[in-house]
């Protein structure tokens, strides 16, 4: 089964997969790279003011020589350069090079100033005027959400979070809490478990059920974020991975298959904590990482 198209609260619908661009970095590279994703047939893509590459992002969505209307394009608002939100809307769809963006969040709680309902109002304005087909937030958890449930008048639509093996178990009350209320659940970082943390619980299973399945390790892991029913982003700068990791659209993991990593996962919940506390300098932030870490 390929990758479909998730219904959202307003009756529209996301693409449930996207090539995030957190990780390239902002150098003239990102436009050949958004472009390979293009070719390999990613439509949605994802971007931030924060990651400071909407203009290189936006230079490949067009030399991709798909119209406007092709694509789903998701960006944020990172709280830079002291602006506003309606102020860095309007520069990120200049660098953009679109008239509109498709989904637009508040990239993380700690930009939403001066509090969580004033910032929901004016995501509101945007979204009414035209200039965004959908908005919502990202790395919310549930109080957060509740905190803009309480005033709004347009729920948000999704909500963007680090879903992974290892920490699946731990945001499973905020997935829920957004399926109840009709916010679609996108995760990045779904390979974050071979890529960055090998060496745990998860390791066995996957690979067993990568060649059970003849696939990579990578695409059993998209399969698995897959089946819970959430937005997949990934990333890589690597054509074959890219291509692999759209491809993984059609491995059909098994109930069973689901069960047993999930239940690894939450076994070495303890362990990948650890992990990630001991390190200074965490490994996902490296470009050998490919999907390692966070596009967030």
């Amino acid at each position: 089964m390929s990758w479909v198209r998730i219904q959202l609260n307003d009756g529209s619908s996301i693409p449930s997969v996207a090539y995030g661009t957190g990780r390239l970095g902002n150098v003239d590279s990102v436009v050949g790279w958004v472009k390979q994703a293009i070719s390999a047939g990613f439509i949605h893509i994802d971007t931030a003011q924060g990651y400071k590459n909407e203009e290189e992002t936006g230079k490949g969505i067009r030399e991709s020589g798909l119209a406007r209307e092709d694509f789903y394009i998701t960006t944020k608002f990172s709280g830079r350069d002291e602006l506003s939100i309606p102020e860095a809307f309007e520069q990120s769809i200049k660098k953009l090079g679109v008239g509109y963006v498709d989904l637009y969040l508040i990239h993380h709680p700690r930009y939403a100033k001066p509090d969580i309902p004033s910032a929901w109002m004016q995501m509101e304005k945007l979204k009414e005027g035209g200039l965004t087909k959908n908005i919502g937030v990202s790395n919310f958890d549930v109080d957060e959400l509740q905190a803009i449930l309480d005033v709004a008048k347009i729920k948000p639509a999704a909500n963007q979070i680090q879903v992974q093996p290892y920490n699946y178990a731990a945001q499973t009350p905020v997935i829920e809490f957004g399926n109840k209320h009709g916010i679609v659940t996108e995760g990045y970082s779904p390979l974050l478990s071979v890529r960055a943390y090998p060496g745990g619980p998860v390791d066995q299973p996957v690979k067993e059920i990568a060649t059970r399945l003849g696939c990579t390790p990578e695409q059993v892991l998209m399969g698995w974020a897959k089946s819970k029913g959430i937005v997949v982003i990934t990333s890589s700068r690597d054509k074959e991975r890219v291509d692999a990791f759209f491809a993984a659209g059609d491995v059909a993991l098994t109930a069973e298959d689901n069960a047993t990593i999930d239940k690894a996962g939450k076994r070495g919940e303890r362990w990948w904590r650890a992990c990630v506390k001991a390190q200074t300098v965490l490994p996902y932030y490296g470009s050998e990482y490919d999907d390692g870490g966070p596009s967030a």
